[in-house]
């Protein structure tokens, strides 16, 4: 009784801590993006009335946009909160609003070319989930009321996300002529829908603190389990060691049981080679690739061979001697090969057991190549079908 109590014990603990391990489980919500890449796809809005800061949000008179996605962006970010980008822009000055604090008399085009490095403010702020302010400055080209001028930026916005892929971009931005002579500063909005790819995720700081909890439950549970494990060892060491003498046995029987068999496959496959070996190649006369009597008894021979082991699975190689082009040897190789298979199918053996393949004159026995004057008992030993054993 005594040592059955302090087990009970420990299944009690290693049971409660299982369920706070329960109550504590990473979620999605604890895991924020750290990089990605990302591009946007909306459209823009120009304020360049000259009175930007004045009349903000002077929809009537003083912004610009055009009835279509008319701006597009590309961007790789960093687990810094640095980001770099660049986006492209194009707008169209509607005649009859107020640019550069007069009236404009013409429709103009707007065109703007932009670079800017921006900063993720949840790095200041802490992960706010969604929402995803953003600063940035950069620097960019702009071609506005038939004037073209360099300009310094700076931006501030927000992304809202939907998923790890999907979410919009809202953002203001900033745009000062490099060459005030010329040319006037302006204000650009833009609002776009975002996909981000590439992305690496991680954990957030509570996301962090949970799996550290969760750490420190599985080290506890752990050695709650070590100690039921301990408890239970001695009572389990004298049947293991049963066991472990009973597998020893068991596989020495087997492993002898399976060396006899492989010593007896092995002879058997040595007998087989060496009664192949005895029989002889198939011969063809001279651009033929009939089979003679005599090549058919060699061929029963080889059957009986086959039906005698079922699993035996021979190949049938075909040659030529080097007389005649190498394309018409081919195609002579090919139809001794296929005779001879034909042949030996014809006496019952299955096709799955025969395999062929043809040569022409590639692969000579002798000398006789082409150009060598040979005899033609020289030239009969290359006109011949081999076996080989492909699979016993």
């Amino acid at each position: 009784m005594k040592s059955v109590k302090p087990l009970v014990v420990a299944l009690i603990l290693f049971s409660s801590l299982h369920m706070a391990g329960q109550d504590v489980q990473l979620t999605k919500k604890d895991s924020i993006v750290y990089s990605y890449w990302m591009v946007t796809l909306g459209t823009n809005f120009v304020d360049d009335s000259g009175d930007e800061f004045g009349k903000l949000f002077d929809l009537s008179e003083g912004w610009h946009a055009v009835p279509y996605p008319s701006r597009a962006s590309i961007g790789r970010y960093f687990e810094n909160g640095l980001g770099l980008e660049a986006i492209a822009s194009y707008n169209k000055y509607d005649a009859g609003k107020i640019v550069d604090n007069a009236v404009n008399p013409e429709d103009v085009d707007y065109l703007a070319l932009d670079f800017r490095v921006s900063y993720d403010l949840n790095k200041i702020l802490g992960e706010m989930g969604f929402f995803d302010p953003y600063v940035g400055i950069g620097v960019g080209y702009t071609d506005a009321n038939n004037q073209g001028r360099g300009t310094y930026n700076a931006a501030v916005g927000f992304r809202t996300w939907f998923s790890d892929h999907w979410g919009l971009d809202f953002s203001s931005t900033g745009k000062w002529a490099m060459d005030t002579e010329n040319a006037t500063n302006h204000i650009q909005h833009a609002v776009g829908v975002a996909y981000r790819f590439n992305v690496k995720k991680g954990l957030s700081r509570k996301g962090e603190e949970k799996l550290a909890l969760l750490k420190e439950l599985e080290e506890e549970q752990q050695r709650v389990q070590d100690s039921i494990a301990a408890r239970q060892k001695a009572d389990e060491e004298a049947r293991l060691l049963a066991e472990r003498l009973e597998r020893e046995k068991e596989a020495a029987r087997l492993a002898a049981a399976e060396k006899a068999k492989r010593d007896a496959e092995d002879a058997r496959l040595a007998q087989i080679k060496k009664a192949i070996d005895k029989l002889s190649n198939v011969y063809f006369k001279l651009n033929s690739s009939f089979l003679t009597t005599n090549d058919k008894a060699i061929l029963d021979k080889l059957v009986d061979l086959m039906e005698d082991t079922p699993s035996l699975v021979i190949e049938i190689n075909a040659h030529t001697d080097s007389r005649g082009t190498d394309k018409y040897n081919q195609w002579l190789s090919e139809k001794r090969a296929e005779r001879t298979v034909k042949y030996i199918l014809s006496q019952g053996i299955s096709e799955d057991r025969i395999k062929h393949d043809a040569f022409g004159e590639t692969q000579l026995t002798n000398e006789c190549a082409d150009g060598i004057n040979c005899p033609e008992k020289k030239h009969s030993e290359n006109r011949r079908s081999e076996f080989r054993i492909v699979k016993f």
